[in-house]
């Protein structure tokens, strides 16, 4: 009998070995957490030890445990471990996205559904343990009669919106913030912001793979064990990338970050209900005389308020001039007067001394990524192409 577990195959060894690497970096990411006190870190931690929790219950049933051991309980501690992830996501991005974040006592409130859940559960496992020949079987006569065709589906289907409301919520919490740093920033943290986008399309992939396989299996065609195999191997990939790219992305600069006002929107004159504000051609004029004498885009580190300084404007001013007299964002705006100084050194024959990434760095950008991209976005042709044709 003992010999029948652990029985490695081809659905069972994949998913361990992605299971064991989730849990390598959810303890890495305790360590430095332990030692740096980033609350990001505790965060993603706690991820991807429930990610790998739940991953790990249907591994062992892979791996032959429940038909070796047929009177174990173990199906009493399982559960649809959206319930805390789908916080867990929020908090996550909620810290890397806010200066200075703490954790406060309200926040506790997002866990309330999984401690209710867990007490449930501890309840009727204590009531069915006192049943005569609870011992011998797997599940008792309240995990039967109550819980399987009672609460679990209540609990899928609340685990379902849950995680809709909090994946909206984040997405739309990144997107905002995304939208600032562009708005502040000449040089964007495209990286980070890169990894928080991945991240959140990872779990809303899940998400609908797992609403779509529930429906189909629920109202069409039930779906053996080997066939939701697919979703438990997605989502063993997605803790081992999570937890990769989670580990060595650093994001902490991102929380450094501080904005002390919401900037404007470009609205669409046709669209409004009143009269767009209008701009005067002075002060278009002087932000212009000012990039042109001054030259502060030469500043990888360039920000909003570096720059409203230099023209003695107030920060929300500068931005509402950029946005209406320019119709550009600051970043763009900013990288755009960076890309003209690039091509001036390019007819300068600038190359000939220095590297095209060095004459980017001249000119004010901060990495190769971000001039290749933005390049591409305002010119639609790539650095070498554009050397090839001036050339």
């Amino acid at each position: 009998m003992f010999l029948a577990f652990p029985a490695f195959g081809k659905y069972s060894t994949p998913l361990l070995f992605l299971s064991v690497q989730g849990l390598i970096f959810a303890f890495l990411l305790l360590r430095r957490y332990l030692k740096d006190k980033n609350l990001s870190d505790a965060f993603l931690f706690g991820i991807l030890i429930f990610a790998c929790y739940g991953q790990t219950c249907y591994t062992v049933g892979f791996l032959g445990w429940y038909d070796t051991y047929q009177n174990t309980k173990i199906n009493y501690a399982l559960f649809s471990v959206g319930i805390v992830i789908a916080p867990l996501i929020y908090l996550y991005i909620k810290s890397i996205t806010t200066s200075k974040f703490r954790l406060k006592s309200r926040d506790f409130f997002h866990f309330l559904p999984l401690i209710l859940f867990a007490l449930y559960r501890g309840s009727i496992y204590v009531l069915d343990a006192m049943q005569p020949g609870f011992h011998d079987v797997q599940n008792g006569a309240l995990k039967l009669s109550l819980d399987e065709p009672y609460v679990q589906p209540l609990m899928t289907a609340f685990g379902f919106a849950q995680m809709l409301l909090y994946l909206a919520f984040t997405l739309q919490l990144f997107y905002h913030y995304r939208r600032k740093i562009n708005a502040f920033f000449s040089n964007t943290y495209k990286l980070e912001l890169n990894w928080i986008r991945n991240f959140l399309l990872v779990y809303t992939f899940l998400f609908l793979y797992d609403v779509v396989q529930t429906i189909i299996s629920s109202f069409f065609v039930e779906l053996g064990y080997t066939q939701q195999w697919w979703l438990v191997f997605f989502s063993g990939i997605a803790i081992t990338y999570v937890g990769i790219k989670g580990f060595f992305t650093d994001t902490t600069k991102l929380k450094k970050l501080n904005f002390s006002f919401s900037p404007n929107k470009i609205s669409v004159p046709e669209l409004q209900n009143h009269p767009k504000k209008e701009i005067s051609e002075d002060t278009i004029q002087q932000i212009k005389r000012l990039m042109e004498s001054e030259k502060p885009y030469l500043d990888p580190e360039l920000n909003l308020i570096d720059l409203a300084k230099r023209a003695n404007m107030s920060r929300s001013q500068l931005s509402e001039t950029i946005n209406l007299g320019f119709n550009k964002n600051f970043n763009d705006f900013v990288n755009l007067y960076r890309i003209d100084a690039f091509k001036k050194m390019i007819e300068a024959e600038k190359h000939e001394q220095l590297s095209l990434l060095g004459i980017a760095f001249e000119c004010g950008f901060n990495s190769k990524a971000t001039f290749n991209r933005v390049f591409k976005k305002l010119t639609h042709t790539s650095p070498t192409e554009f050397l090839r044709t001036t050339v």
